[in-house]
């Protein structure tokens, strides 16, 4: 299938691994040209040298900005003055007891978290507006409607990230531009890959058994019983990249392997 990617130009937050790098990979192999972003200017040279790598001819670069850092979010909104599609991936994530969360931790994770893709949409969307084209995509969590008693400032940001997207698309209503919130599920990304390495070995089992033991104890609601993985998270979020998705708008789509035990 032809997703009519070629000639678009996106912007991905927080993409040197993870879902965000895998969303890089499948865009590029659509024809579309690709912007990466990490906090540190090796990281991202790095993850553009393997994309480069991997797709020869693709068109892709990078810009280093740390989210928690409001400056360098303003130098990379000045050296980027267009893109078509915007997807506000960047986050991080801890768990950490709900008494033991300092007001610090509470606005350091908002800032990361929601106001990354509030200063991003803030100034990409009117310009998709003036085109009459552009996608703007939140990559949420099932966090955000299923708040993990473990990080409930991680949970709060995600369902933050919600009202955004939807109020945002609100705004495009007989426009080309859609804005849609993506809902990933326990994803095997490097972090996560890590952590049950570590699980594992705490309660000395294997890394595969201490993933089943994860899904059985804290997710069991899952329908798919095993983390997705980058890639799974990635195809979803380029087919709503895509002009094909045009009857998309307002949208929280779940990938989440089932764990938010909901009807719609």
């Amino acid at each position: 299938m032809d997703l009519q990617l070629k000639g678009k130009t996106a912007f991905i937050s927080g993409s040197t691994q993870g879902i965000g790098f895998a969303i890089a990979q499948n865009l590029l192999k659509e024809g579309a040209d690709v912007v990466i972003n990490g906090r540190t200017q090796s990281k991202v040279a790095d993850a553009v040298q393997r994309l480069q790598n991997d797709n020869p001819g693709g068109n892709v670069s990078g810009i280093a900005a740390d989210f928690s850092k409001v400056e360098e979010v303003n130098a990379l909104l000045e050296s980027l003055p267009h893109i078509d599609i915007l997807i506000n991936n960047a986050g991080i994530f801890e768990p950490q007891a709900f008494t033991d969360i300092t007001d610090d931790s509470w606005f350091k994770f908002f800032e990361v978290n929601v106001l990354s893709g509030v200063r991003l949409s803030r100034h990409y969307f009117p310009k998709m507006i003036a085109k009459d084209w552009g996608r703007i995509i939140f990559i949420s969590s099932e966090s955000a409607v299923n708040i993990p008693e473990e990080m409930i400032h991680y949970g709060m940001t995600k369902t933050a990230q919600l009202a955004v997207s939807r109020g945002l698309s609100e705004l495009t209503k007989g426009t080309n531009v859609t804005v849609n919130s993506v809902l990933p599920g326990p994803t095997k990304s490097e972090g996560v890959a890590e952590f049950v390495k570590q699980l594992g070995a705490a309660n000395q089992v294997s890394s595969e058994q201490a993933e089943k033991d994860f899904f059985k104890d804290a997710r069991p609601t899952s329908l798919l019983q095993r983390f997705t993985s980058v890639e799974e998270i990635a195809n979803l979020v380029t087919y709503v990249s895509s002009p094909l998705s045009s009857g998309t708008n307002g949208a929280a789509l779940k990938v989440d392997g089932g764990v938010a035990k909901f009807i719609i």
